[in-house]
């Protein structure tokens, strides 16, 4: 393909300074010269055009093959992402059967220790309501027994002065303080009574508030979807 070129610039070079014809645009160049530089590029066409063919021959195979390969490669690729597609399916479903299945046993654990702290607090309540009762009972008892001690007290001291006209009155304004004190003892030691099961009282009611707005805590951040705030307690329970 060299000499072509460079035959061809030659000719170009003998026509460009060939003399020219007068009154034409003619020219006269020398027949030889021109007739073997023809010859050149003639005998150099048929090798040069049979290496271009090859090389065109060989550009079509490569296209073919190269393309088979493409076509293979992307086949390939996509049969990869589409496992890969359906792996990650399988995954991110085995993942939300997980967390369902562990929101459920939390769910389940909340409501049992929820069952647990309200059955020991009602067993908390009934056994303050019971030592308050047998507290009440034994100090109203033991209030009675001062009344009734006093009362008898009286009785007796009444009997003794009876017989002393002078002293009868003061007697009997004694027996009367005695029996207002043991009145009066007998009222406050009621009174102590109520407001001890009071106390104990609102400390259970203080105790099982605290409990239910736990639980409800719990739930409210079970119903919660991840990023979303989380929604006003659906109870408030105050002692």
């Amino acid at each position: 393909m060299y000499r072509v070129f460079e035959a061809l610039d030659e000719l170009v070079t003998i026509v460009e300074e060939a003399r020219g014809v007068p009154m034409t645009s003619s020219c006269v160049v020398p027949r030889g010269d021109v007739l073997e530089l023809l010859d050149d590029v003639r005998d150099a066409l048929p090798a040069e055009v049979d290496d271009a063919q090859d090389v065109l021959d060989k550009r079509d195979e490569l296209i073919d093959k190269a393309r088979a390969e493409s076509d293979a490669m992307v086949n390939g690729a996509r049969t990869e992402a589409e496992s890969a597609v359906t792996e990650a399916n399988d995954e991110a479903q085995r993942m939300l059967e997980d967390a369902r299945a562990r929101a459920e046993q939390i769910m389940a654990d909340a409501h049992a220790e929820a069952e647990r702290m309200v059955a020991a607090g009602q067993a908390e309540y009934q056994n303050l309501v019971e030592r308050s009762r047998a507290e009440s009972e034994r100090m109203i008892e033991a209030g009675r027994a001062g009344y009734e001690r006093a009362i008898e007290d009286g009785r007796h001291e009444q009997s003794r002065l009876v017989s002393q006209t002078e002293v009868v009155q003061a007697a009997h304004a004694e027996s009367a303080r005695i029996v207002d004190e043991a009145h009066a003892e007998a009222d406050r030691q009621r009174a102590d009574c109520d407001a001890y099961v009071d106390g104990k009282l609102a400390e259970f009611s203080e105790l099982l508030s605290t409990t239910l707005r736990t639980v409800d805590s719990g739930r409210n951040h079970l119903r919660t979807p991840p990023g979303v705030a989380s929604r006003t307690p659906l109870y408030d329970f105050q002692p």
